[in-house]
């Protein structure tokens, strides 16, 4: 339910590469430090992921499911302290560890990397972004005959590569040994020098392999994907030699074979198309955030905003930004809710008096939704970029000519972009802090960064027009200080030309991601009070009284209630 953004090094201010993503479906919302570890002559577990098929997915041999609880998305030991049982929760409470799905050939030692609901960063700064989507074919996991998701995938890639083309290359190959499970699914795997877009899916309920297909994103180019494949057309002469291109070699046989594509009736193979029905779950509900993503970055593109249908060809797969963008330019995408334009979600009637652009969905009309050719949903609200279900976004930059350690920075932004704020990481940490790894949905916790985020963005929902500026306000302040402590230890470095003391990162970073929490649950203590029972409360008055908007009052029939005793 994500979208995902490259942004090539030619394109950005600093000469970094920037992958970034959103993970618009709130679950188990940690960010866990994985270390680098020594395992020769030894295989590795895979785990099922719940982001693919949801987690009722049972092991057959014991007939659980393979992740004891949805609070977690793994339990147990092969990725390091950071998700062993959590304290206070005994197995007694229905608690176990993972069952692992299958094993693949291990290698004799693995990079540190940071850990969600997908790989994100590792030490050596290469990094991932990734976006659902629909395919034609979801095959479920299987011992022995599908093993992998992209979220397994991501870790793999980040425990044993140091390059974008690495990374796609492993991928690959693990795809067609050891099979590919669940939907459709966008990686975005980036270094300090390039950045790649990988687009897979199965093709067979029964398979033992999968579909695959990668593309080299333009050192100046901008690419958004959001739960729809964007690689389009293949042309089966063309070099795929890693330059530019890359697919898995069973593409145009098993495209041919299953009839979705007639090398007859065209010479290349449109990806999309071939392999999917084009958005799922309403129209629109992709190609907005695209056509605003590319319009944010390149507006004098004027994309049009209506298309004919959900395979338009009027979205490019990059653009050129106008300006050269920020780590700061690419967080002010992932907020936004299409203001300034006809689809401005806190002008219009649903935003209510307070122009709220939250819009909580469960479409009355049940249908399978990856199906658009078949399903006609009887209503839809416009899907945003920014949505009140994100339970976490991040913004990886990796820069060249720095220590690795260093040079990789992800930017983590906790429950929905718009009330966020970005906290750095540099992979040269050798651990996160407690308030990072630390969150469960059916346990305010105030020592969790993440419970900060979500009870100040659920406050917000109150008087949005109100709260959001101050919350605007607070988080200027504190990126600011989270750029100015990034650029001063990159400086450092650049003087030095030593590498940085990695207990010092993992200080600085800790302290300041705890700075981060402690001054998000002020703020929220400080909404609560002055906007309290809908009034405003400050140390010149308290519980003065806020006037709805007349043209509000109109529209839901202020001015027709009771002023007279007349029966209306």
């Amino acid at each position: 339910m994500c979208t995902t953004i490259v942004v090539g090094k030619k394109a950005t201010v600093d000469g970094s590469v920037i992958v970034a993503h959103s993970d618009d479906d709130v679950a188990d919302e940690r960010l866990i430090f994985v270390p680098a570890s020594e395992r020769p002559g030894s295989f590795r577990n895979v785990y099922y992921d719940d982001a693919a098929l949801g987690h009722d997915m049972k092991d057959p041999a014991s007939g659980r499911t393979y992740n004891a609880s949805e609070l977690y998305r793994y339990i147990g030991s092969d990725r390091g302290p950071g998700y062993e049982l959590p304290k206070g929760e005994e197995a007694s409470e229905g608690l176990y560890s993972s069952i692992p799905l299958g094993q693949i050939e291990q290698v004799s030692s693995t990079f540190a990397y940071f850990d969600s609901n997908y790989g994100v960063m590792n030490e050596r700064q290469l990094m991932i972004g990734e976006c659902t989507c629909g395919a034609k074919v979801h095959p479920l996991p299987e011992p022995g005959k599908r093993l992998l998701y992209s979220a397994e995938l991501s870790r793999i890639a980040l425990e044993r590569c140091s390059s974008a083309r690495e990374a796609v290359i492993l991928i690959g190959r693990l795809i067609m040994e050891h099979g590919y499970y669940g939907t459709g699914e966008t990686l975005l795997v980036g270094d300090p020098n390039e950045a790649w877009v990988m687009e897979m899916c199965g093709y067979d309920m029964d398979g033992t392999d999968g579909l695959w297909v990668a593309q080299r994103v333009p050192d100046n180019g901008f690419f958004v994907a959001a739960n729809q494949f964007r690689i389009r057309d293949i042309d089966p002469a063309a070099p795929h030699d890693g330059e530019t291109l890359m697919y898995s070699e069973n593409l145009f046989e098993v495209c041919s074979q299953l009839g979705w594509w007639d090398p007859s009736e065209s010479e290349t193979l449109d990806w999309a198309s071939t392999v999917s029905y084009g958005e799922y779950s309403h129209p629109y509900y992709s190609l907005r955030r695209v056509w605003r993503a590319l319009l944010k970055a390149r507006p004098s593109a004027n994309l049009p905003a209506w298309v004919e249908d959900g395979y338009t060809r009027a979205y490019p797969f990059t653009v050129a930004p106008d300006t050269k963008m920020s780590v700061a330019d690419v967080a002010e995408v992932y907020r936004d809710h299409y203001e300034g334009t006809e689809l401005d979600m806190t002008q219009d009637p649903a935003a209510g008096p307070w122009g709220d652009p939250t819009r909580y969905e469960n479409n009355p009309d049940k249908g399978n939704a990856f199906e658009l050719s078949l399903y006609r949903p009887r209503g839809a609200w416009e899907r945003p970029i920014s949505i009140y279900r994100s339970g976490m976004h991040w913004i990886n930059q990796a820069r060249a000519g720095l220590p690795d350690a260093l040079g990789g920075v992800a930017w983590i932004g906790l429950d929905r972009p718009a009330a966020s704020c970005l906290i750095p990481f540099f992979v040269g940490v050798t651990g996160l802090p407690a308030c990072m790894e630390t969150m469960n949905l059916l346990d305010l916790d105030f020592d969790s960064a993440w419970w900060a985020f979500n009870v100040v963005a659920n406050l917000a929902t109150l008087k949005y027009s109100y709260m959001i500026e101050e919350i605007i306000q607070r988080r200027g302040k504190l990126e600011q200080e989270a750029f100015d402590l990034v650029a001063r230890y990159t400086a450092a470095a650049r003087d030095s030309g030593q590498d940085p003391d990695r207990a010092d990162l993992t200080e600085v970073c800790s302290t300041h991601a705890a700075r981060i929490r402690k001054q998000w649950w002020k703020l929220a203590k400080h909404l609560m009070v002055k906007y309290n029972d809908g009034c405003i409360s400050t140390e010149r008055a308290i519980m003065q009284k806020v006037d709805y908007p007349e043209c509000w009052l109109d529209d839901v029939g202020y001015f027709d209630g009771p002023t007279s005793y007349r029966q209306r």
